[in-house]
């Protein structure tokens, strides 16, 4: 009877200490605006909000939202994802110039949120604004500009050990101040002794569209460059103002089988040409490789055909040729692609990647909603009036405009920062559901740069 009633004051004590540590718990409400919607996703939804921080009030952060999960129409609670903890463990651990930084992440109400530094724009808004309201290409030194630093952050989780493995223009911000972010960890991995193959759990990796040769061709183990075959669609997407690889995805059958994706290799094969064993020994051993006869075999390489009017430049397809290499131990790296001659010639690539546009010609401030789902929005704006947003200052960390080859000084636990990308395909492409992404503060060492142009 005493061990009960010992076990009992000890149950009480314990539910007292709780009680008293969740009341003195800080809010999202009590540290943020909500100032609306930006958009949604399978993870959850992302919000716009102002900091209420003395410390840096009227700041600008993204909140992304976790969805509980939910069993048919009965919304469970049963812990936390694992792309949802793989995210905010990388986050926490990254930091640098040209990655989205994670300020902090809050449980509250059996929700996550994980707090970003915010952006302004992101490529596929830049894509937008040119084919659509602009109707010109980008140009030249903005589109050297912005390749150049997504390439010097991939350099970056590279050396961290970091796979981005969804890279694509929704998912690279870019700040008002024209410096680049990448976002969207979701399906980052750590490929440095990984504690499973990195075909376990994430089967299908890397948006169609950007999805390297080796992928397709069903590989179980793969390596950094299939990053370098996203940059290259992506640097070939701001060129031509369309993606350069736009096949239709076959979807897994109702046993979950991966299928070969035919359209989607044949899209490549009509600009490169099929790889033939001899520039790619290692594609015998790939699972597809057989099913690789069933694709015209008769293409011939025209990239640099298709460069010619795109790129207009010798050494920019000659980058983009390397990038699109099919064995990807001959593919460039990202250390190597960021000292190709293309980045040498004028004009040269800056810090602001907007530097030499005019205001006409610089993106529109993504726009943002009432959500019309049970939101943040709503319950806060019952009891408090949204603040005047404020332009964004966003932090350079006093670099000038002149962009540089870098050698990458890695701390002992790695550092950069990192961010999150709204996903979202062509077909009801918009302002409002654009990728996206804020920043916050991690753990790291420092950077050391040389500056290429003044």
């Amino acid at each position: 009877m005493a061990m009960l009633e010992d076990w009992s004051s000890k149950s009480d004590q314990m539910r007292y200490y709780r009680s008293k540590k969740d009341s003195s718990k800080l809010t999202v409400s009590s540290k943020y605006t909500i100032l609306g919607f930006i958009s949604s996703g399978t993870y959850g939804r992302v919000y716009k909000a102002q900091s209420l921080e003395a410390e840096d009030r009227d700041r600008l952060y993204a909140i992304k939202k976790f969805k509980p999960d939910k069993e048919g129409d009965v919304i469970t609670y049963t812990g936390v994802s694992q792309s949802a903890i793989r995210e905010i463990a990388l986050n926490r651990e990254i930091r640098h110039d040209n990655v989205v930084a994670l300020k902090e992440v809050m449980l509250e109400e059996k929700s996550i949120f994980m707090v970003f530094e915010y952006a302004e724009h992101d490529f596929l808004q830049v894509i937008h604004h040119h084919s659509q309201t602009l109707r010109s290409s980008i140009p030249t030194a903005v589109l050297k500009s912005l390749i150049y630093q997504l390439l010097n952050g991939l350099i970056y989780l590279h050396s961290a050990h970091i796979l981005h493995r969804d890279l694509k223009p929704a998912n690279v911000l870019i700040t008002s101040t024209g410096i680049v972010k990448i976002g969207d960890l979701g399906l980052a991995r750590l490929s440095s002794q990984p504690l499973q193959a990195l075909h376990v759990g994430d089967k299908v990796v890397v948006t169609i569209w950007y999805r390297a040769p080796e992928l397709l061709l069903g590989a179980k183990h793969y390596n950094k460059k299939i990053d370098l075959w996203a940059v290259g669609c992506v640097m070939a997407e701001l060129a031509s103002l369309r993606p350069v690889f736009k096949g239709e995805e076959a979807k897994m059958d109702a046993k979950k089988q991966i299928p070969f994706q035919r359209d989607q290799m044949g899209k490549i094969v009509d600009v490169l040409g099929p790889p033939t064993t001899r520039e790619w020994p290692g594609m015998v051993h790939m699972p597809e490789y057989n099913s690789m006869k069933s694709i015209d075999q008769s293409q011939q390489n025209r990239l640099k055909e298709w460069c010619h009017s795109r790129i207009r430049s010798q050494q920019g397809y000659d980058l983009l040729r390397l990038l699109f290499i099919y064995d990807p131990d001959k593919r460039l790296s990202a250390e190597d692609a960021i000292k190709h001659g293309w980045f040498y010639e004028d004009p040269k690539p800056t810090w602001n990647s907007f530097q030499s546009l005019n205001a006409a010609q610089i993106p529109p401030h993504r726009r943002i909603t009432q959500d019309d789902a049970p939101s943040m929005v709503t319950s806060q704006h019952n009891t408090q009036h949204a603040r005047p947003g404020s332009g964004m200052s966003a932090q350079t960390h006093g670099l000038g405009t002149g962009l540089g080859t870098h050698t990458q000084g890695l701390g002992s636990q790695g550092v950069g920062t990192q961010g999150y990308g709204v996903q979202t395909g062509y077909g009801t492409y918009n302002t409002q559901t654009q990728g996206y992404n804020a920043q916050g503060q991690g753990t790291g060492g420092t950077r050391k740069k040389a500056r290429l142009d003044r």
